[in-house]
């Protein structure tokens, strides 16, 4: 693909995911623009929130999941994502039957046949109603004491079960343990649609907060097929425009700011702390290749788990890890090339926020090789 076209996707892309340009106003607004964040490991993907609402803390995105106005299930490929109550329903409509699909053969090794996942519905159906939010442990006990085991993994697939049929979702964090309360008490608003428009909708969402982006890159993140993806962009008619760049055809929004982001030699750097599983990552999986600098040595897959990445103006440019010290963050930077000095100002600038974010003073400390000898704060307060 020509570099000057590249350059140009990866910038709408980081604006589409507003980890450029204008940020979002509160935590649900982000999570409606990506309208999936994937968040099994809750304490970084607050973090994939707050990192694009305006002064965003940690406490604020834990206050609108705790008030339900975040919620986080299994909905996509199945893991839990962050999700908006009201797009909770329609979204299961359109992805719970192709993970029940790819899941049937394990559900039938662990003996978890049509009347048991029934019956075990109705244990936490009863459980549950009258606005009841229980752990996992508790939701356990009541299993068992019903006579549905739930030894082994039959727990997590039973739990997963009752979250694809719209049963259960969360509730607020109980400390630090995840709570389950019943869908319909805990999202009344959840909006219900048929399939057909739901597949819709999800493309023209999803092509929002992603695009451009591919019909592979959909259907992989959303765990449907590539007919359904492209009946769901039929159905989306004209919220949606296709072009084709460098033997790709790429599907965007029709928002008029979506592609404003216009890429300048003389822009300042843009730096961003993200975890490996990121939207800027996963949304990608045909096209992730375009994260990769030229020349490096990253490849174009998922980095490790729990891998941090730094992304210099929308490529993968190191990794980074946190280490938490009393009040501090300590951000320790390992880069793929040394930063230039605006870089490197970037790159702190990011650790502060970061900093900002969790309520701790941060600072960065770069791998041999880097352009900073020194370390930063954030209010300029060295540690």
């Amino acid at each position: 693909m020509d570099p000057e076209l590249n350059e140009r996707i990866v910038a709408r892309r980081l604006r589409a995911q507003r980890l450029t340009g204008a940020p979002c106003a509160t935590p649900e607004e982000a999570v409606g623009r990506l309208l999936g964040v994937q968040a099994q490991d809750y304490g970084p993907a607050t973090w994939a929130v707050g990192a694009r609402v305006t002064g965003a803390t940690e406490a604020s995105v834990e206050e609108a999941f705790s008030a339900g106005r975040i919620l986080r299930t299994h909905v996509l490929r199945p893991t839990w994502h962050f999700v908006l109550p009201a797009d909770l329903r329609w979204l299961l409509t359109a992805t719970a039957p192709r993970i029940r699909a790819r899941d049937a053969r394990r559900y039938a090794e662990l003996g978890l046949d049509e009347a048991t996942l029934r019956r075990a519905h109705e244990v936490l159906y009863a459980a549950l109603r009258g606005g009841h939010a229980l752990t996992r442990a508790e939701l356990e006990a009541e299993l068992a004491g019903s006579g549905v085991s739930p030894e082994g993994q039959r727990l997590p697939y039973l739990l997963m079960s009752a979250e694809l049929d719209a049963l259960i979702c969360s509730g607020p964090r109980r400390g630090k343990q995840q709570t389950y309360m019943l869908l319909g008490e805990r999202a009344p608003e959840a909006e219900r649609l048929p399939r057909d428009d739901a597949l819709g909708v999800l493309a023209a969402r999803f092509f929002v907060g992603h695009g451009p982006a591919t019909v592979k890159d959909l259907a992989w993140w959303a765990s449907l097929t590539q007919a359904e993806v492209r009946a769901g962009i039929a159905r989306a008619g004209g919220r949606l425009r296709r072009e084709e760049a460098g033997g790709l055809e790429l599907w965007s929004a029709t928002d008029p700011d979506e592609g404003a982001e216009v890429v300048r030699a003389d822009a300042a750097p843009a730096v961003r702390l993200i975890q490996g599983y990121d939207e800027i990552i996963l949304g990608h999986s045909e096209t992730r290749w375009l994260l990769a600098r030229p020349g490096s040595s990253w490849v174009a897959a998922t980095p490790p788990v729990g891998r941090l990445v730094i992304l210099l103006d929308g490529r993968v440019g190191g990794f980074w890890r946190r280490t938490i010290k009393k009040d501090a963050l300590v951000v320790e930077a390992a880069l793929f090339e040394p930063f230039d000095a605006a870089q490197t100002r970037a790159l702190e600038d990011e650790a502060a926020r970061y900093g900002d974010f969790l309520g701790l003073a941060a600072s960065i400390v770069l791998a041999p090789g880097g352009r900073a000898g020194a370390t930063r704060t954030h209010g300029g307060q060295a540690e």
